[in-house]
């Protein structure tokens, strides 16, 4: 009988060998069909319907990759991937991941591994001090407020919001001691662009509050104006409801758009209403000198997200969050059973980031940040979002000079919106071709009812030759869509 027998030897040579596939796959990655050909249900053909009673060899487990798995993949590193959002990918970040994983701590204490927590309060200043962040977010020694790494940006928003409504109902409770707490948490109201991404409805279905949607208006280039949320507030308050939260978005999902947080923010401060701002994807921008007045208005935030995980380099998971005071993050989620107890966690000088965050458990993901930012430096990291923003101005230039198309938002960072000149159907057809033919891979948006491709430059090694080759593609596969059109 065979048993796994990988000890640290073998270890040694499968993992070199491992980094070598890795390697070969990222470096030949455009030979690679971006998006798959395969039907729903394809895998479980591929392999038995049970586990092995006796072990594999590593050799077939390695064989079956490309077999099993490389089919049904859509590869987000090909230089072909315009949809979406980036996922950032690096090697210094990959190799992190690797001792992240050997490591294997779980770290949600400064006991249970205190150089996992210290390194992620420092990596957070750091990453904080890039973004000149005011001083309220930056954790230092004496600060009040700080960073932590979440998931995702939807974890960010979650936990925003339930701090938030803990914080309002602790409020309200301190001046009306008499008042049914569920009397409080009915009437509470939470809002967000119409542009917002769709993880801040759900915060707010699991959170059980109401939240409205902010209209937005194609000639205000879709970010929420001052004077609509005012509007929306008093009318809220007429009707005995208690607003307590308002999620602005700093490059929206559909179009990159952003809200006016130098005018939004002075009017939550003074409705004692929660801001929380979602820079998902546009947030790594902001380390460069010329994107970083789109962050004006942070002084007023309550905390701010962004995923380092989409464009500054650090692999996925790395959604990084402040807040301006972590009592507040703390005071919604501390929860002290004996067995997380130690001897520190009073001393004030360390954070226990398990009150942080929904999970108890957490990766060493700061590793990620500490390899990446040391090996590339801000200098490095401005260069690879500055090239992006390039390309996507080269690209909003062929889709100008071309009579038949046109641009559909303001270009501002690595993201253009186009569209044929003409019907919704005709752009959805025109969508359908480019991703059946799966050389490139878009996704579209809806742009005041109009239907909208999106193509975002995503990968790293994303050159000028690769927007050529994809606008020729969408010229082509356009001129056949319109001959085909009933003259």
């Amino acid at each position: 009988m065979r048993s796994c027998t990988m000890d640290a030897t073998e270890f040694r040579r499968r993992g070199k060998e491992m980094v070598d596939l890795i390697a070969d796959y990222l470096e030949n990655i455009e030979q690679r069909t971006v998006y798959p050909d395969v039907e729903p249900g394809y895998l479980r053909s591929l392999i038995p319907e049970e586990a092995p009673e006796e072990p594999d060899t590593y050799e077939d487990v390695v064989k079956d990759i490309e077999r099993v798995i490389m089919p049904g993949v859509t590869h987000w590193h090909s230089p072909y991937f315009y949809a979406y959002f980036p996922t950032a990918n690096s090697f210094p970040a990959m190799l992190a991941d690797m001792l992240s994983g050997a490591i294997g701590c779980i770290g949600f204490s400064w006991a249970a591994s205190p150089a996992c927590t210290e390194l992620e309060t420092v990596m957070m200043d750091w990453l904080g001090k890039m973004l000149k962040l005011p001083e309220d977010f930056i954790a230092g020694t004496h600060g009040q407020g700080g960073g932590v790494i979440q998931g995702t940006a939807s974890e960010a928003t979650l936990v925003a919001l339930l701090a938030a409504r803990c914080r309002v109902v602790r409020m309200i409770l301190a001046s009306d001691p008499q008042r049914p707490e569920t009397g409080i948490t009915s009437k509470l109201v939470a809002y967000s662009s119409d542009q917002a991404h769709c993880s801040v409805e759900r915060a707010g279905m699991i959170a059980g509050v109401r939240m409205k949607k902010i209209p937005t208006e194609q000639s205000d280039k879709y970010a929420v104006q001052g004077e609509t949320l005012r509007r929306m507030i008093q009318e809220d308050k007429a009707a005995g409801l208690i607003p307590f939260y308002f999620c602005a978005t700093l490059g929206s999902t559909p179009s990159c758009a952003f809200d006016h947080i130098t005018e939004l923010g002075p009017i939550c401060n003074a409705e004692k209403i929660w801001m929380h701002i979602d820079a998902a994807y546009a947030g790594s921008s902001f380390i460069c000198p010329e994107f970083r007045p789109l962050l004006n208005g942070i002084e007023f935030a309550d905390s701010f997200n962004f995923n380092a995980h989409k464009w500054l380099l650090v692999n996925f998971d790395c959604s990084t969050m402040w807040v301006k005071k972590r009592s507040d993050l703390i005071g919604a989620f501390k929860m002290d059973p004996l067995y997380l107890k130690h001897d520190h966690q009073e001393s004030g000088l360390i954070t226990d980031y398990r009150h942080w965050q929904i999970p108890l458990g957490r990766r060493f993901r700061s590793l990620k940040m500490w390899f990446v930012f040391r090996m590339y430096g801000l200098k490095g990291l401005q260069d690879y979002i500055r090239k992006h923003v390039e390309l996507a101005k080269e690209f909003e230039s062929l889709v100008r000079a071309d009579q038949r198309f046109e641009i559909s938002a303001d270009v501002v960072l690595g993201l253009v919106c186009f569209r044929l000149k003409g019907s919704n159907e005709v752009n959805e057809t025109l969508l359908k071709r480019i991703n059946k033919g799966r050389k490139i891979h878009l996704v579209p948006c809806l742009l005041s009812g109009q239907f909208v491709l999106r193509f975002a430059l995503c990968a790293r090694n994303t050159e000028s030759r690769h927007i050529r080759e994809a606008w020729q593609l969408i010229t082509q596969l356009a001129e056949e869509v319109m001959q085909e059109l009933p003259h």
